[in-house]
C-alpha cells in the first residue's frame, strides 16, 4: 500500500471527527449533515454530467441501487451516529476510539463472508491495534465527563453500519470508479439528511461563521479526502489492510482534539498511539514479505514452465525411435 496514500487517508478521515466537533455547538446534527451534503451533491452531479460521463458507462440500475445502499450505510448511517454522539457530549477523540473497533469486526468477518485469507501477521496487527484502542478508550471513558453511559454506545451503531457497507461493496462484481461511487453516496446522503431535517424542522442553517467553517472543512477534507481515499485504498489493498489503518484514527484524533479543543491527552493515549503505529508496521512488513514470496514463487514457476517447454521442443525436434506403431519409410 502506498505510504503517502495511507498518511493522507488517516489525516483526512480523522478530520471528520474534528469537523463534527467544530459544528456541533452551532446547529443540530441533521442540519450540519444536510448542508454538508447538499452543495457536495450538486457539485458532484455537475461533474458527473460533464467531466466524468465516461465513467458511468456500462453501469446498470442494479449497480446504482447497490451503490446507493452502500452510501446509505457508509455515509448516512455512519455519520448520523458519529455526529449525534458528539452532539451528546462524547469527545471527538473518544468517538474515534469507539469507532476504532471496526477493524476487529471487519477482520474477523473477512474470511467467512468474502473468503479472503488473513495471515498471522495481519491478525497480530489487528490484535495490537485493538489493544491500543482499548487502552485509550478505557482511559477516556473513565474520565468522568458527565456524559450519559448510553451515549458511548451510539458510535458502535455507526461502526456496524460502515462494516456492512464495506462488505456490501466488496461483494459487488462490478468495478465502480471512486468518483462515481462518491457521487452516488453524496446524492443518497443529501436526500436522506434533507428528509430528516425537513421532518424535524431543522432545515434553516445558522448564520454563525463556525457552522460554515465546519461545512467547508467536512466537504473538502472529510468527504473528498476521507471517503475518496477510503474506497480507493479498499479496492487496491483489501478489507484487512484498510481497516488496520483505521486503528490510527483514534490516537490521531485524540492528539488533534487535544490540540484544538483541549481534550484529555495522557500517557495512556501515547501508549495507544504507539500500539496503533506498531500494528500498521507489522501488517505492512507482512505484506512486503508476502509480495516477495509470491514474486519468487511466480519466477520459479515461470522457470519450470520454460524448462518443460524447452524439453518438449527438443523432443519434438528429435526423430522418434522406430517402434511397432512408428510408420516406416
Amino acid at each position: 500500500m502506498n505510504i503517502l496514500l495511507s498518511i493522507a487517508f488517516v489525516g483526512a478521515w480523522s478530520s471528520g471527527f474534528i469537523g463534527a466537533k467544530l459544528g456541533s455547538g452551532s446547529a443540530p446534527t441533521v442540519t450540519l449533515l444536510m448542508w454538508r451534503f447538499l452543495p457536495l451533491a450538486l457539485v458532484l452531479g455537475v461533474v458527473a454530467l460533464t467531466a466524468t460521463r465516461a465513467s458511468w458507462r456500462g453501469l446498470t440500475p442494479r449497480d446504482l441501487v447497490r451503490q446507493a445502499a452502500v452510501g446509505a450505510l457508509s455515509q448516512s448511517g455512519y455519520l448520523l451516529t458519529v455526529y449525534y454522539a458528539i452532539e451528546l457530549g462524547v469527545s471527538s477523540g473518544t468517538t474515534a476510539l469507539i469507532d476504532g473497533t471496526q477493524p476487529l469486526v471487519a477482520g474477523a468477518l473477512a474470511g467467512p463472508l468474502l473468503g479472503l485469507p488473513v495471515s498471522r501477521r495481519q491478525w497480530l496487527g489487528l490484535v495490537l491495534g485493538v489493544t491500543g484502542v482499548a487502552v485509550v478508550t478505557v482511559a477516556d471513558a473513565g474520565a468522568g465527563t458527565g456524559v450519559a453511559w448510553w451515549a458511548y454506545l451510539v458510535p458502535f451503531l455507526g461502526m456496524l453500519s460502515l462494516v456492512a457497507a464495506t462488505f456490501l461493496d466488496r461483494r459487488s462484481r462490478t468495478d465502480v470508479r471512486p468518483m462515481v461511487s462518491m457521487t452516488v453516496h453524496a446524492v443518497t446522503s443529501a436526500v436522506v439528511f434533507t428528509g430528516l431535517a425537513a421532518a424535524t424542522g431543522a432545515v434553516a442553517p445558522p448564520a454563525s461563521g463556525s457552522f460554515w467553517t465546519a461545512v467547508v472543512w467536512l466537504v473538502v477534507l472529510s468527504t473528498f479526502g476521507g471517503y475518496g481515499l477510503y474506497w480507493l485504498i479498499l479496492r487496491r489493498s483489501g478489507v484487512t489492510k484498510v481497516n488496520t489503518l483505521m486503528f490510527l484514527m483514534a490516537p490521531v484524533t485524540a492528539v488533534w482534539g487535544a490540540l484544538m479543543f483541549g481534550e484529555p491527552f495522557g500517557t495512556q493515549t501515547v501508549v495507544g498511539l504507539a500500539l496503533g503505529l506498531l500494528a500498521v508496521a507489522v501488517v505492512h512488513r507482512g505484506d512486503r514479505h508476502n509480495r516477495h514470496d509470491r514474486h519468487d514463487h511466480h519466477n520459479d514457476h515461470d522457470r519450470d514452465r520454460d524448462r518443460h517447454r524447452h524439453s518438449d521442443d527438443q523432443n519434438c525436434q528429435q526423430p522418434a525411435e522406430p517402434g511397432p506403431f512408428t510408420p516406416r519409410r
